[in-house]
């Protein structure tokens, strides 16, 4: 009887710290920080993409280490690969880019935002999918009937990968616009 109560007890005060992170904003910053805030307000601002996605996809991307590298070779806050950062910069033109320097990295990785979703017609599941898997696979997915039964839309991401990151990044743009708007 008593491990019981005790048991009772235990999980009443867990859901109790549950509920008051979830709903103390001053809690939720420490977990979905926005550092680099000049230099994320300026890109977003410059191309017209939305800071807390921007934040999202650092966070999913680096967890906001600049000196962050992935097993593919990507790099940076925003984990831009070296292909990507030369095909924007033929045509930002930025001398001596350093990859890692953080400006850089999220005026890239924002630039980059913007071409899809112009290619992506502002798409947003569209537009993160392919900043992970890339733009020419989700093109082919979007042909593909038991990917997308209209060829607008991805009901099946088919990259696990891909598929999980998409999830992550908007349930990180939705928790940054919760606690921040």
């Amino acid at each position: 009887m008593k491990k019981k109560r005790a048991r009772i007890v235990c999980i009443f005060v867990l859901v109790s710290i549950i509920s008051i992170f979830m709903s103390n904003k001053q809690i939720s910053k420490v977990f979905y920080p926005t550092k680099y805030k000049k230099i994320v307000e300026y890109y977003s601002n410059l191309y017209d993409i939305d800071k807390y996605l921007i934040y999202s996809i650092i966070k999913t991307e680096s967890s906001f280490d600049p000196n962050a590298v992935s097993t593919k070779e990507a790099k940076g806050l925003m984990q831009v690969t070296n292909i990507t950062a030369d095909w924007i910069n033929e045509e930002l033109r930025i001398k001596d880019m350093n990859i890692f320097d953080p400006d850089i990295n999220i005026r890239i990785g924002t630039r980059y935002l913007k071409k899809l979703e112009n290619q992506f017609n502002g798409n947003l599941t569209l537009m993160i999918a392919a900043y992970n898997g890339g733009s020419g696979n989700v093109r082919k997915w979007l042909k593909e009937p038991q990917y997308s039964s209209d060829g607008v839309n991805l009901e099946n991401i088919p990259f696990k990968e891909t598929s999980d990151y998409t999830k992550k990044v908007l349930k990180n743009y939705e928790l940054y616009k919760k606690i921040y708007q």
